[in-house]
């Protein structure tokens, strides 16, 4: 019985990294619709979500089985448990990237915006904090989940970097005002995709400590 359910318990890790490498994949897609004006990579991105969404109903319902079929012990709960609140933010991380993508499809090309450039390093930063994330759940390393919760202020600083930037533009008339706002949006998103991220190290460290982020500091 116990095989068995360890057996389960590895699909859920994999099944994991599954997910992280398809919200992955749809934010890279949403920053290239945005950045190459790509009308079909936008349609995609905003297509995929609904894979997104497929993977997160079929880890549920895996996580439902191990609790309800099986008789898992104090750890093996908290793995479970920390898997279907990390599954939430990876579905949310999902629909943000094909937001990103809608948000392209409305814009013209913007590609001599030098704001792209943070925008395009906060893709990246948002893109290594969710595989880190989903790679300390399945080692149980701690210190790489802490330093993805630290990552977030790297991401928070780009979004206030681009919204200072892209004001001062407007000022001087170098970029018009909608199309300002519809890229502060965008770093509007990608700044919740990295507190989506920052949700998911902490629920690792739950499932390692059984403590949550606070408790575990005091």
């Amino acid at each position: 019985m116990r095989n068995r359910f360890d057996l389960q318990l590895k699909q859920l890790n994999d099944d994991i990294i599954e997910m992280g490498n398809m919200i992955e994949r749809a934010i890279e897609m949403g920053v290239y619709a945005l950045i190459g004006h790509d009308t079909d990579k936008a349609k995609q991105t905003i297509d995929y979500d609904m894979d997104i969404d497929h993977m997160e109903r079929d880890i549920e319902a895996l996580c439902m089985k191990l609790l309800l079929q099986q008789q898992p012990v104090a750890r093996d709960l908290r793995q479970i448990s920390s898997a279907l609140k990390m599954i939430t933010d990876m579905e949310r991380i999902g629909d943000q990237a094909s937001d990103i993508a809608e948000l392209s499809l409305q814009l013209g090309d913007v590609s001599d915006i030098a704001e792209l450039s943070l925008i395009q390093k906060m893709a990246n930063e948002t893109m290594m904090m969710v595989v880190r994330g989903t790679e300390a759940y399945v080692t149980k390393d701690l210190e790489v989940a802490h330093n993805v919760i630290d990552n977030d202020d790297i991401v928070d600083d780009l979004f206030d970097q681009i919204k200072m930037a892209l004001v001062k533009r407007i000022q001087e008339n170098h970029v018009k005002s909608f199309e300002a706002a519809d890229l502060l949006m965008v770093a509007k998103y990608f700044e919740r995709i990295g507190d989506h991220a920052t949700n998911i190290a902490e629920w690792v460290i739950y499932s390692i400590t059984g403590k949550h982020v606070d408790e575990a500091e005091n």
